[in-house]
């Protein structure tokens, strides 16, 4: 593992406690110092380099060991309104959604993963948000979830069951309400119009969010294979705990898709440092973005696998067969991204220019 992606498990030095106002109403939660009280309605999480977490009650003071980190959520309940469709702006969904209530069957609560591999210091509800819409806008663009017009009521429940299984299995949280909404009045067209001209080259297609190099690589680079160290065997251990039917042709195939993501996660846990080409050889800027975006697509991978691990959970037998074959094509995304990512001078024929 690199030295910038350990040193994002070290805890920040902190003189004073955070201001702990905006938590259960602006914010979900925000990192804590060791010495720091968890606030009253407060849960602490603490976290430690291999991604494993354990909750602090509230009033208690947080004690932590050299690699660990602290947070405290509060569990809400919250309210977003969110975008489907981003070329619709004015049909909306208004959600109401809270902090999932601990699981005693599991070792993990799905919200501590998510803040021990993807909270910064602050996690705000505007920004936590903008991750829940855009998972949402990328399973209706694939046709996972169906939300047509004139929604009847069946395809309504259809969609909300997809729905809130998305949110539990992604992020750890449960639905209060999800109710749609006309943000027509909210909605300044011609701003947005001038906002795009702005934002987008004339002359050449934008890149995608995957796939655009970031001004801060190395930490870009080490965010996302932070997630992908932390969250790749919570995944496999997903995938494992589908209920197949009798017989040998899904399980065989069950059984070479965990291989295989068996394989990325060791491929993880021995990358390269982003800013050596070999021991002792520095790797020029423009390699060190290449690596960068390879990271980030293999981020993007691993949130279809959380989505993919949600239809899992509500999956018949007969439509288990498609979901697997949904499996090997992320996972081969995964296999291509990180191998690439360890290349330091990759030939003509392995990597576009």
């Amino acid at each position: 593992m690199s030295n910038a992606m350990i040193g994002l498990f070290k805890r920040p030095a902190r003189t004073t406690p955070p201001d702990t106002s905006a938590l259960g109403t602006a914010t979900l939660a925000l990192r804590m110092g060791s010495g720091c009280t968890v606030p009253k309605g407060c849960t602490g999480v603490v976290a430690d380099g291999g991604g494993h977490t354990r909750r602090v009650a509230e009033g208690t003071r947080i004690v932590l060991a050299e690699t660990e980190n602290a947070f405290c959520f509060h569990p809400g309940p919250y309210g977003a309104d969110l975008l489907p469709f981003a070329g619709a702006p004015e049909l909306g969904l208004r959600l109401s959604f809270a902090v999932d209530a601990p699981d005693p069957r599991v070792a993990q609560q799905r919200f501590d993963l998510f803040l021990a591999s993807e909270a910064g210091d602050t996690l705000a509800l505007s920004a936590f948000a903008a991750s829940v819409e855009s998972a949402l806008q990328q399973e209706l663009a694939l046709g996972h979830l169906a939300l047509p017009p004139c929604t009847t009521l069946d395809e309504w429940n259809a969609f909300r069951g997809g729905f809130n299984q998305l949110l539990y299995t992604r992020f750890g949280i449960s639905v209060d309400d999800c109710v749609p909404v006309d943000l027509g009045d909210r909605v300044d067209y011609a701003a947005m119009l001038l906002a795009r001209a702005a934002d987008v080259p004339q002359a050449e297609p934008p890149p995608s969010k995957a796939a655009a190099a970031p001004v801060d690589a190395q930490g870009s680079d080490a965010r996302a294979l932070r997630r992908l160290f932390l969250e790749l065997p919570c995944v496999m251990h997903g995938l494992r705990m589908a209920v197949l039917p009798p017989g040998q042709a899904l399980f065989q195939q069950h059984r070479a898709l965990l291989q295989r993501l068996d394989q990325v996660s060791l491929s993880v846990n021995t990358m390269p440092a982003l800013e050596l080409a070999a021991p002792g050889e520095p790797l020029a800027a423009e390699r060190q973005r290449a690596r960068t975006r390879h990271s980030l697509r293999a981020s993007a991978a691993l949130d279809e696998a959380w989505a993919l691990l949600a239809r899992l959970g509500l999956a018949g037998e007969g439509e288990l067969a498609p979901l697997f074959d949904d499996a090997d094509r992320i996972i081969a995304n995964l296999e291509h991204e990180c191998a690439a990512r360890r290349v330091a001078n990759p030939t003509a024929e392995s990597e576009p220019a």
